[in-house]
Parts: structure tokens; C-alpha cells; sequence
């Protein structure tokens, strides 16, 4: 009797397992499939045209918006308001994470450069002359702000430093950045207070710098102001805005909610976050957990997964409540409205049309010098 009911028992531990991992292996696989088929459409999506290539860099044509979406503010601010965005990342992850950053929220930067230790002009990948590693991160964030100083810095108003498993909501990030000037030393992200009197920005959640903040940075090392102390990108960074007089800028809304945030939304929204965490001795300004943890006008999150990437794109870009007006107002500061529109980027048709003007041009002038001769 005791043997049939361990048998019973034997038999049912298998049906079960069986059936766990028969739900492990379909979720997965059907997850999979789902992320593959949305990956693709999203890249296929994500128009070659409305980029063009030049020196590695991609520039954006137009400012990506729904047909028949009123988005005239938005637009406005993306004339005014031209964000460089680098993203850091590496020869391994470009088929893994650096695509699908360049497939969704990347769109919405004026100007894109994916910075790595090794060149890769198919991509297009700019190397740094680094190995690859943690203890490289300073190298590289040195060596990305240079290679930017050197090549595009009257091209920008603000440099933006973003990881390959980060979302930034790009469109947000321009209306906290519209209450100041490129001409301002000064830059924003997610603050923590340690070590550094003003605090420095969290390296996951991202930063962005002013156009005077970028100038001070390189020539703090060219006088030596700054130095490669340690691999602690994102302290190193904050010790040298600190010395060379970038101030340390407050990013929470008018609410006082943060925009910049280290994880993934899901941490901040729903997940308690042990009291003994070292996330709690870092903040520069009290955690709020829950709903209010974050700003309607969030603006970036770290350790995204491609799929999680293509799902808040969606939740940002497309989906709305029906008969529902957004409760948090934010007003457009009157600094916005003294800020010029750059002139648009010329898309890759006008780029050859005039340089096959150009060369008529040149060839009629060639036949009449000819026809002198």
C-alpha cells in the first residue's frame, strides 16, 4: 500500500514537472517570438531615411511624431533644443542591446554616436581606444566627451550620456532642459550625495551635459583639473564638474518627483526596496515609493531588457486613455520662448541634389573652358 502511494506520488511529480517546464519552454519561446516580431517591425520602422550618416555620427532629418498628432510644442522644442545623445557600449552587445536602442527611443536625439573600444563602420560604431571592462568606464566617458568636443560641439546645445540597457524619454528630457541655456555650466541626472559636496549623477540612469559643461570638462584635463583617479565613471565625473564650476542641477519636476531613475520602472512603482540597500544612503533627495516615485515627465530608466525597450516605447508613444486630458500640466518656461530655432539638417535627397548641381555646375564650366580653348 505504501509503495502504490509513492508511486502515486512519483507519478504526479513528473506530470507536474512536466508541465512546469513545458509552460517554462512555450512563455519563453512564445516571448521570444513575440520580442523578435516586434523587434523587426520597430527596425523596419525605424526609417534609414530619416537619418543621415556622416563622420559615424547619425543626424536625425525630422523629429519622429504620429501623421495627424498635434505634436507642434514638441517639434518647436526639437528645433530648439538640440540633444547629442552617446551611448556607451560594446563590441558584444550590438546585436543584443545597441540595435534596439538605435531601433526606439534613440529616434527622438538630434544627433546619435554609439561609442565602443572597437570601430565598426557598418553599424556605425565609433572605437575609443579602450579595452573593454568596469575598470574602463572613466577611459571611455573621457574619451566619448573629447571625441565629441573635437567633432560636434557646435552641433549640439546638450550631451546626453546613456548605456545601452537604458530608455530615455528624449521629449521629456528637452522640456527640463528648456528652463536653461547650452551657455550655462551646468548638468542633470539622477543625483546621489555621497563623496562629492554637490553630489554627483548616477552613470546608469544617465546624464546630460550643457554645451559649457562638455568645454569645461575637456579643458579640465588639459589644465589638469581633472585627472583619471579612479574607474568610478560616475563619481570621477561628478569630482570633475565640481572642479571646473558645472553645477550640479536639480532634474525633479515642478512636484518635486524624480525624472531620472537608476532601475527598471517596475523597482521604483511597485518593488520595496530594503531599507539596508545602499540606494537609500545615495539619494540626494528623499525616496518616495509607489506611484509617486516618479514624474509624469519621467525621462530615463536603467536595466531595460530589448523587450521591456519596445514595450515603454509603446506605453510612451502610443497608448492613451480615451477622453482622459494628462492631469500633470506641465507649463513651458519662459526662458523657452527666448530660445532660436537651429536650421533643419538637410535630408540625404537635398544632400545629392545639390552636389549633382554642384557637379553639373562644374562640368558645364569645364565645356566652356574647353570650347575657349
Amino acid at each position: 500500500m505504501i509503495c502504490r502511494q509513492r508511486w502515486h506520488i512519483f507519478n504526479f511529480g513528473v506530470i507536474v514537472g512536466f508541465l512546469c517546464a513545458y509552460a517554462f519552454v512555450h512563455y519563453g519561446f512564445s516571448r521570444n517570438v513575440l520580442f523578435q516580431s516586434v523587434a523587426q517591425k520597430s527596425m523596419e520602422n525605424a526609417d534609414d531615411r530619416n537619418w543621415r550618416l556622416e563622420r559615424s555620427a547619425l543626424f536625425r532629418l525630422s523629429h519622429p511624431h504620429h501623421s495627424g498628432e498635434d505634436s507642434s510644442l514638441s517639434d518647436d522644442l526639437y528645433n530648439k533644443i538640440r540633444i547629442l545623445c552617446w551611448v556607451m557600449t560594446a563590441p558584444g552587445n550590438l546585436e543584443t542591446k545597441a540595435k534596439h536602442v538605435k531601433a526606439t527611443w534613440s529616434r527622438h536625439c538630434n544627433i546619435v554616436l554609439f561609442m565602443s573600444s572597437v570601430t565598426d563602420n557598418d553599424f556605425p560604431v565609433i572605437g575609443l581606444n579602450t579595452t573593454e571592462g568596469r575598470e574602463q568606464l572613466y577611459w571611455k566617458t573621457i574619451n566619448a566627451f573629447h571625441y565629441v568636443h573635437k567633432h560636434h560641439i557646435d552641433e549640439a546645445d546638450w550631451f546626453l550620456k546613456a548605456d545601452d540597457d537604458s530608455f530615455v524619454i528624449v521629449d521629456n528630457l528637452r522640456w527640463l532642459l528648456s528652463n536653461y541655456t547650452a551657455s550655462q555650466p551646468i548638468y542633470f541626472g539622477k543625483r546621489f550625495k555621497p563623496y562629492i559636496k554637490q553630489g554627483y549623477m548616477s552613470g546608469g540612469a544617465g546624464y546630460v551635459l550643457s554645451k559649457e559643461a562638455v568645454i569645461r570638462f575637456v579643458e579640465g584635463f588639459r589644465t589638469k583639473v581633472c585627472t583619471h583617479t579612479t574607474s568610478t565613471e560616475d563619481v570621477a565625473i561628478g569630482k570633475c564638474m565640481e572642479n571646473v564650476g558645472v553645477e550640479a542641477g536639480d532634474s525633479r519636476d515642478t512636484e518635486g518627483r524624480e525624472t531620472f531613475h537608476p532601475f527598471v520602472p517596475e523597482s521604483h512603482l511597485v518593488g520595496k526596496i530594503d531599507k539596508s540597500f545602499w540606494y537609500w544612503n545615495y539619494c540626494y533627495y528623499p525616496i518616495t515609493e509607489g506611484p509617486q516615485c516618479c514624474s509624469d515627465l519621467a525621462i530615463s530608466f536603467h536595466y531595460v531588457d530589448p523587450l521591456l525597450m519596445y514595450e515603454l516605447e509603446y506605453l510612451t508613444y502610443h497608448l492613451r486613455p480615451y477622453g482622459y486630458q494628462y492631469r500633470y500640466q506641465a507649463i513651458v518656461p519662459e526662458k523657452a520662448k527666448l530660445l532660436v530655432a537651429h536650421p533643419a539638417k538637410e535630408t540625404n535627397i537635398k544632400v545629392q541634389r545639390r552636389r549633382m548641381n554642384s557637379n553639373h555646375t562644374i562640368n558645364m564650366k569645364d565645356a566652356k573652358q574647353n570650347e575657349k580653348e
